[in-house]
């Protein structure tokens, strides 16, 4: 599919530069737009079919819908997919949990949200189908899915409400019912112009965060000699995935940032299940997330919410490393 791409960076890098072919920079610097224009191709059509999913089934409507109808434990996976269907980081998804919160949607089904959205996302998806494959993106995107349900099952179990920051609870006592979304009944003609530039939108957004990683990337995969990782998160050693996440807590980047590093480790010889833990502590469990939750958890809260989805990563980077 792509042939086409690596034709072109052969051409600028090895006939248009006049790069030596097999030296480490020609290496790094074919990686590096090989990498980049197939990922911006891949991020503009996922964007733009994921905006047309999202242009009918706006955000008011579906907390609406979750907090007005008895969906028999369905609404964990219903909040979950919606999760991964919005492409918000996880600091710019807490406006969002408020507003669950607001609306009345029970606690467990918002932390499921607020789990899957950083996860997995139209640019995580865009990103991993071109570094992994479909296969591969297939069990990324079910494993995040289950990840928010199972994490905001058990959060939800807890009984945490209290937990809730004291500007949260004031929120709460305050707010009256919020009135029934009005869909305004607009043409898919109509929708497609502004569908695009949301695209577009997201992609100016995402784009340094692309470049950055994937200029990371390309010179870990040009100049880092092979066994570098393995010997510290090698597939020989059983504590390599809990060390990952551990890792990874204190860094931050969204999808788009991390995933080209990812794939430099998957190549380098790290585990796939290894990286995407590392991967998934990074997206999801950072430290300026922390920072932003204090606003509307306490510190208990946000120390349990932590824990159980960190132990949900360590497991889901076991059966990662399983199953491919």
């Amino acid at each position: 599919m792509f042939d086409c791409v690596q034709n072109l960076a052969d051409w600028i890098v090895y006939s248009l530069f006049s790069i030596a072919k097999g030296s480490k920079f020609a290496d790094a610097l074919n990686f590096f737009i090989y990498d980049t224009i197939k990922i911006l191709i891949l991020l503009f059509l996922i964007t733009a079919v994921m905006g047309v999913v999202n242009s009918y089934f706006p955000v008011d409507k579906i907390r609406n819908f979750l907090s007005q109808n008895k969906l028999f434990g369905l609404e964990y996976l219903f909040a979950s997919t919606f999760g991964a269907a919005t492409p918000f980081c996880s600091c710019s998804s807490v406006p969002l949990f408020i507003g669950f919160v607001k609306g009345g949607i029970p606690l467990g089904v918002t932390f499921a949200f607020l789990i899957t959205s950083p996860l997995v996302n139209e640019v995580a998806i865009a990103m991993f189908i071109g570094l992994f494959g479909v296969k591969a993106t297939i069990i990324y995107v079910t494993s995040g899915i289950l990840l928010g349900v199972i994490g905001g099952f058990i959060l939800g179990k807890l009984n945490l409400e209290k937990q809730l920051s004291p500007w949260v609870q004031g929120i709460l006592a305050n707010s009256e019912k919020e009135s029934d979304f009005e869909e305004e009944e607009i043409t898919f003609a109509h929708r497609l112009p502004e569908i695009f530039q949301e695209a577009f939108g997201i992609i100016k957004s995402v784009f340094w965060y692309i470049i950055i990683g994937i200029g990371l990337g390309a010179l870990m995969h040009g100049f880092i000699p092979t066994g570098f990782f393995e010997e510290y998160i090698s597939k020989d050693n059983p504590l390599a995935v809990p060390v990952a996440v551990i890792l990874g807590v204190p860094l931050y980047s969204n999808a788009a940032g991390v995933l080209p590093i990812i794939q430099v480790l998957v190549q380098k010889g790290i585990p796939i299940g290894t990286a995407i833990a590392f991967m998934m502590a990074v997206v999801g469990l950072s430290i300026p997330e922390a920072t932003m939750l204090k606003k509307v958890m306490t510190w208990n809260l946000i120390a349990i919410f932590f824990s159980i989805i960190t132990i949900c990563i360590i497991i889901s980077g076991y059966l990662f490393n399983i199953i491919l």
